[in-house]
């Protein structure tokens, strides 16, 4: 036994995967340490927030604050403002003015501010512009100038006499070490489309995904390997009657059969337990024709006739004499089941008949969240990149396993 465990450990191709498949579990046991609470509650108001470190405003304002002159401020505060649309709109009017704009460049942030100074004025109206335009342009010009002010009031309140007057004013060089803000909170992958901590979700969803998958391909290992011992060993009428219902099963695409159960069972009854279990149900029956070939090159061995000449149970016989012989071959089963597994949830969560999504989220789940508000359209790539990036890995790693141990102990793959 130690000496197999050391031929598998000697596998190039089974350690990567073993890493990958370890690194992901490590992180979903560690990071819930760090982070803890509920993967679904929901912090943000809005939707698909960006990813990045967000801090409270109203706690910022009222922070100490340093003055730090820090080279190219002001330029990097325009550049960031002025979106791309808005540069796009200001060659238009610089067109619809007859400005020339001959060699000029939309990301030169200096060189765009320039010239719409120079030749912005408010009160012109260019032949055929919209009043709506018109206006736009004026908001645009009133947020340039405000980028460009020295300081800007942002806290007033009313003094004894009921008159409004200013508390305090932030210059454009004041900054506040995040530190000192009462309330900063990271996102590494910002919201999903209901303002939840996607990061955190994703851990829990890929914990619940692997859950999911090792109950799937329990229960397809254990009821293939049942079938396919029996059918291997006893032959006769036992080998036709279970070969029969595994045609069955077989000639029914399992997938439609999987969506055909889980929509039977109503939302309220589909939990993950529960929806594993059915994925298992589903998928065992290449398992078992391909144990049920590999007992019948075994049963007519010499070790399992002299078992039979000695009495031996049939229970014993198969348990002792033969499933040793083929436990490598359930393993990588075992192991390509679980994958199985993984994606069949994902597949099925993506059309609506996944596990109840008010309990836990699965990374088939957020796939579909992603989905049904439009993650892929809006540019919201944190939402479902991840969840597509963890998936893969997780396959790959499961995949990268079996074929290490397929060229452990599959005598016509070794070097």
């Amino acid at each position: 036994m130690l000496n197999t465990i050391k031929q598998v450990f000697h596998s190039p191709k089974f350690v990567v995967g073993f890493a990958i498949f370890v690194a992901i579990l490590l992180t979903m046991i560690i990071y819930p340490l760090f982070c803890p609470g509920n993967p679904l509650e929901q912090i943000g108001v809005g939707t698909f927030a960006a990813p990045g470190t967000y801090v409270s405003l109203y706690d910022a304002t009222k922070s100490p604050t340093e003055t730090l002159r820090l080279p190219d401020a002001a330029d990097n505060r325009i550049e960031a403002s002025l979106s791309k649309e808005d540069r796009v709109e200001m060659v238009e009017w610089f067109g619809a003015m007859g400005i020339s704009v001959e060699g000029l460049d939309i990301e030169d942030t200096d060189a765009m501010v320039d010239l719409w100074n120079a030749n912005y004025d408010p009160s012109v109206r260019p032949a055929g512009m919209t009043s709506a335009k018109i206006n736009y342009y004026k908001r645009l010009d009133n947020s340039i100038k405000e980028l460009n002010a020295s300081d800007t009031v942002i806290i007033a309140d009313y003094d004894e006499e009921g008159n409004l007057v200013t508390t305090k004013t932030i210059a454009d060089t004041d900054y506040v070490n995040t530190k000192e803000i009462a309330n900063v909170k990271t996102l590494p992958l910002g919201t999903d489309n209901f303002g939840r901590d996607v990061l955190k979700e994703l851990v829990s969803a890929t914990g619940t995904s692997i859950k999911i998958g090792l109950i799937a391909g329990i229960v397809a290992t254990v009821i293939g390997l049942t079938l396919g011992l029996l059918a291997g060993y006893l032959g006769g009428i036992t080998d036709d009657i279970i070969m029969f219902v595994t045609n069955i099963f077989t000639v029914i695409p399992s997938f439609v059969l999987l969506i055909l159960i889980t929509y039977s069972l109503g939302q309220e009854q589909r939990g993950a337990a529960v929806v594993a279990i059915v994925i298992g149900f589903t998928s065992w029956t290449w398992t078992a024709r391909s144990v049920r070939s590999q007992v019948i090159s075994l049963r007519n061995r010499d070790h399992v006739n002299l078992s039979k000449l000695s009495g031996h149970s049939l229970v014993r016989i198969v348990l002792l004499d033969i499933l040793p012989y083929i436990a490598s071959y359930v393993v990588m089963a075992f192991i390509l089941q679980v994958s199985s597994g993984i994606l069949a949830e994902a597949q099925l969560s993506l059309l609506g008949l996944g596990p109840k999504t008010t309990q836990v989220p699965t990374l088939g789940l957020m796939m579909n969240w992603a989905m049904l508000y439009s993650a892929h359209t809006n540019g919201s790539w944190w939402a479902y990149f991840p969840v597509i990036l963890v998936i893969t890995l997780i396959s790959f790693s499961l995949n990268l396993m079996n074929t290490g141990l397929d060229q452990v102990f599959n005598p016509t793959l070794r070097d």
